[in-house]
């Protein structure tokens, strides 16, 4: 006892005089490590924070004390979690029950080990770099963190929602702002069962911190004449009668408006008309190196690229407003002049296209994770283990915030259009689909829905909208709800705009420097300043004056980036923002549309107990505790973007945020289709365009109706399916087939709708969340699970009937319309008819589906048609409730627990717990089982075991 004592007594002791030597010292949740600095803005303080058993909080900073800063994007944490400190002569650990975070005491490097030892997580060497900035008389960092590779099979995804058809970002490199089509979200999850928080707001590089380089920085130039220096410029005009100029371009780099001018593109001829023009640059390139060179592509109108004689990149169509950046990396040799060729149609009088490079770099260093932020106070991240990737996207929840239950309307069908233009549109529309017999939950009213000069007074035109209540409750007495597009944009002559001037909430320099929009004659407009509370106050305020006496049921939020003028460079879009209440743009670019939806959230949640939608173009790490989905943006109507759309997707639900939509046929829409849509109109005749549009359509719609939310939008065409193809046509019955088949599915749906708010689940899943073993899944972005039991393979070639389909290990699958088994651990070529996009159901599913239904609360589910899929175990839990407020928060809600034993073959319904004031209380299940012996494909009207439930357990042997 005495020996113990003694031995407890040093132990403290040398504790205290290590302490006391200022190597480290206890803080708040952890510990402070001191670190000798080599230089002025070398680290000086490594903090680690205990979060919770699996998350601890890094932060690092050359500074004497750590900034004050409050996070915008992570949530107070809960109560103290118990830790341990323990120290070798060069290191200091800090240890929950499952992970220990070690710091270097020479260079402050942080590695991370689970609970049995094993290293997940290192700081590299010499990793962590500071440099000063000051902006606005605001001092800060621009800062980089790398972590060494440990494991080159790794697989990263998340970082939001970008549309290069990038995958898995292992080795990848990605900017991080927000814009039109571009969602950018600093957390990444790994297939090492780990995840990164990078708790930054400013604009920020994963992979390479050095922004893309100009052609003429990487490779000498020379022209189609052979002259260095430069490629070859020719400006072919539309009309024969102008002339071609021709001129040598020492760089490819037309990518934004000229400042304050706002009417030519940067470096381009202004003398020329590029509509229906064709521009070419080429000549050669030569690297002073050897390696893989990356490069981005930047282009609206139609444009391909042609290196050394191959066609690196194929045509691709962007609409000439909106430009889009797509990757692309080529192997050249040090020293050899390879020819390169660029083909533009830019497809519009005003149009941006470039073409930028990185230069190799070593491949150890490539697949180093490494984070670069412009501005910050110091670094900050957080390090989330996981037992599975699930498991870090609910630490992710655990630090920003659960997503709370969406009502069950927003799981239902999404009608839009740019635009309907009055009250008769909208009800005519929404009643269309009523009189067909076309399930639809939700009408969507864009932008101007005012009067033109009347941006942000949130009141209808008089005129096009002579009753806006009496509109919005013909749609709700059709069972039916209303979403209405609010800007955080006003009019200089609103009343509203005056409102937040007065106060300094709006931004000033639009106005300064006399930015017009493109409506009617052009008015003069800016934005709120969504980073002030105040202001997010009085935004709500001024929509609870206006809107919700109306009866409006959800809210768009759109340009949410902020968007104040399209097109221009980043630098000139940070000072249209700034300064914000918090501080200058610069620190605070991406984080725009997080704060905005704090307003809508928080501003609805005071007065009703409705429970709030947001749908918003712009998103951020956190939002999803808003109760906000994102969309994709102003997408192209084109394959290529259809497929993009997939990856694009599944990053972002790895990102954590669990809400996401898409818009459904692309938003801005190719000359050739407007044209075939205007000749069938007027002819009846279906044009090799118009076919090919029907098809698109169709397609999309198949993905759609296996999004978290299915919704169309899209400039004219219209995107009704009645308005794009008549009863008769193949598209027109398949579209219908999965609108359908959607509200079959409500009950799986509205399940795991509450499985993502109370286990922080995500419904639509890369194959490598669910089959992380399986190496082959790890760069598979075009096909995805839709819950735990449906393997979804959307079609995304013009005129395919077949696809492959990799089928994981760990599970057999069984086709959704035959009821066929096939063996996992393989890919096979399946077929994809035209009314029909791959489907399959992993062994051991249970699968509700319930009555046919108009709208998604019709009727109750009183028989639901339960199909279990053999071949191993399973689980499922079926969630109830009210349906449309809160009261799930205060426990009101049922659950009932299936389980399948596959070796004695039999369900188990268990009983039912908990309940909700009009909850069915009995119900039939039609139980049918889908074996390799007993291949059935699903049907409404298929018969199988029926069981009466009560609330009581049961055991059915099928």
């Amino acid at each position: 006892m005495k020996s113990g004592t003694i031995t407890a007594s040093l132990f403290t002791a040398l504790l205290l005089a290590s302490c006391a030597a200022g190597k480290y010292e206890k803080s708040e949740r952890g510990i402070t490590v001191n670190i000798a600095a080599d230089t002025e803005n070398s680290v000086r303080k490594v903090r680690l924070q205990v979060i919770d058993d699996k998350i601890i909080r890094v932060s690092a900073t050359p500074d004497k004390k750590f900034s004050s800063d409050t996070s915008l994007v992570v949530i107070p944490p809960r109560a103290n979690v118990e830790y341990t400190i323990a120290e070798t002569d060069s290191t200091v650990s800090l240890s929950t029950s499952q992970l220990t975070a070690t710091v270097s005491f020479s260079t402050g490097d942080v590695k991370f080990y689970n609970k049995d030892g094993r290293l997940i997580v290192a700081e590299a060497d010499g990793g962590r770099e500071f440099s000063p900035i000051e902006v606005e008389g605001t001092k800060g960092y621009t800062v980089r963190q790398v972590f060494e590779s440990l494991d080159k099979e790794e697989g990263i995804y998340g970082l939001g929602q970008h549309q290069s058809d990038e995958f898995n970002y292992k080795g990848k490199n990605e900017e991080l702002f927000q814009y039109n089509t571009k969602v950018s979200v600093p957390f990444i999850v790994s297939t090492d069962n780990y995840g990164i928080l990078w708790d930054s707001y400013s604009l920020c590089r994963f992979g390479n911190p050095e922004p893309y380089k100009q052609l003429g920085q990487v490779f000498k130039l020379y022209d189609k004449d052979g002259k260095e220096g430069a490629l070859t410029g020719t400006y072919v005009p539309a009309k024969a009668e102008e002339p071609t100029i021709v001129q040598r371009e020492d760089s490819i780099y037309f990518e934004h408006l000229i400042r304050k001018e706002l009417k030519h593109v940067v470096n381009l001829p202004q003398d020329f008309n590029y509509q229906g023009s064709h521009v070419t640059y080429e000549g050669e390139i030569e690297p002073s190196e050897s390696g893989e060179f990356k490069f981005i592509l930047y282009y609206s109108g139609y444009m391909s690229v042609f290196i050394d004689g191959k066609e690196v990149v194929p045509e691709r169509w962007r609409t000439a407003w909106n430009p889009n950046s797509y990757k692309f990396a080529v192997n050249l040799e040090a020293g050899k002049r390879v020819p390169v060729k660029i083909q533009w149609e830019p497809n519009g009088a005003v149009a941006y296209c470039g073409l930028r490079v990185y230069s190799p770099v070593d491949d150890k260093e490539q697949m180093q994770m490494s984070w670069w932020g412009e501005m910050q106070s110091q670094i900050d991240y957080y390090f989330i283990y996981g037992d599975d990737m699930d498991d870090v996207i609910h630490g992710y929840r655990t630090l920003t915030g659960k997503a709370p239950m969406m009502a069950k309307w927003v799981m239902g069908y999404w009608q839009s259009r740019e635009k309907y233009n009055t009250s008769d549109e909208v009800l005519s529309t929404f009643a269309e689909f009523r009189r067909r017999g076309i399930p639809i939950d939700n009408i969507v009213i864009d932008w101007l829905h005012w009067k033109q000069d009347s941006w942000g007074s949130h009141e209808f035109d008089p005129e096009r909208f002579p009753d806006p209540k009496g509109m919005v409750d013909s749609i709700h007495d059709m069972n039916g709800r209303v979403m209405i597009s609010v800007w955080p944009k006003f009019y200089v002559t609103t009343e509203h705009y005056k409102e937040f001037d007065k106060n300094g909430w709006m931004y000033q320099l639009p106005v300064k420097d006399s930015i017009r929009d493109w409506v009617g004659p052009g008015y003069l407009s800016s934005f709120y300043d969504a980073y002030s509370p105040d202001a997010r106050k009085l935004f709500w305020n001024q929509i609870q004056d206006h809107y919700v006496p109306v009866g409006i049921d959800a809210w768009w939020m759109d340009a949410s980036e902020p968007n104040i003028r399209d097109c221009t460079d980043l630098q000139y879009r940070k000072d249209l923002i700034t300064p914000t209440a918090l501080g200058p743009s610069t620190k605070y670019f991406n984080a725009y549309g997080l704060m905005n939806a704090d307003a809508i959230y928080n501003g609805q949640r005071g007065i009703n107990d409705n429970r709030v939608f947001l749908l918003t173009r712009s998103g951020f790490a956190g939002q999803q505790r808003y109760s906000t989905a994102t969309w994709s943006g102003d997408i192209a109507t084109r394959w290529e973007d259809m497929k993009a759309q997939i990856s694009a997707g599944l990053n972002f639900a790895a990102s954590g945020i669990p809400w996401w939509s898409m818009d459904i046929g692309g938003f801005c829409v190719e000359d050739r289709f407007v044209a075939a849509a205007a000749e069938f109109d007027k002819t009846g005749r279906e044009t090799p365009d118009m076919k090919e549009w029907r098809e698109l359509n169709t397609r999309w719609y198949q993905f759609g109706a296996f999004a978290p939310m299915f919704r169309a939008h899209g400039q004219w065409p219209y995107r009704e399916i009645f308005n794009i193809a008549p009863e008769n046509h193949p598209a027109y019955k398949s579209v219908v087939y999965y609108t359908n088949l959607r509200y079959d599915l409500m009950p799986y749906i509205y399940s795991l709708a509450a499985k993502t708010h109370f286990d922080d689940y995500t419904i639509m899943r890369p194959m490598v969340m669910d089959f992380t073993a399986d190496k082959a899944t790890r760069n598979i972005g075009d096909q995805y699970m839709f819950g735990p039991s449906l393997l979804v393979a959307p079609v995304y070639t013009y005129g395919a009937t077949s696809r492959e389909v990799y089928f994981p290990e760990g599970a057999d699958w069984y086709d959704f319309y035959t009821g066929k088994e096939i063996n996992g651990g393989q890919t096979l070529k399946v077929a994809a008819p035209y009314e029909r996009i791959p489907l399959f159901v992993r062994s051991g599913s249970i699968i509700p589906f319930g009555p046919a239904m108009q709208w998604s609360a019709e009727k109750p589910a009183d028989v639901i048609n339960l199909y279990v899929y053999a071949g191993e175990d399973g689980k499922f839990v079926l969630y109830e409730d009210e349906d449309t407020n809160y009261n799930y928060e205060k426990g009101q809600y049922a659950m009932i627990p299936f389980s399948w034993n596959d070796e004695t073959s039999t369900l188990t319904i268990g009983k039912r717990a908990g309940q909700y004031p009009g909850m069915l209380r009995n119900r039939k299940f039609n139980i049918i089982k889908v074996s390799d012996k007993t291949p059935v494909g699903y049907g409404r009207d298929k018969k199988g075991v029926v069981v009466a439930y009560n609330g009581e357990a049961k055991n059915v042997k099928l």
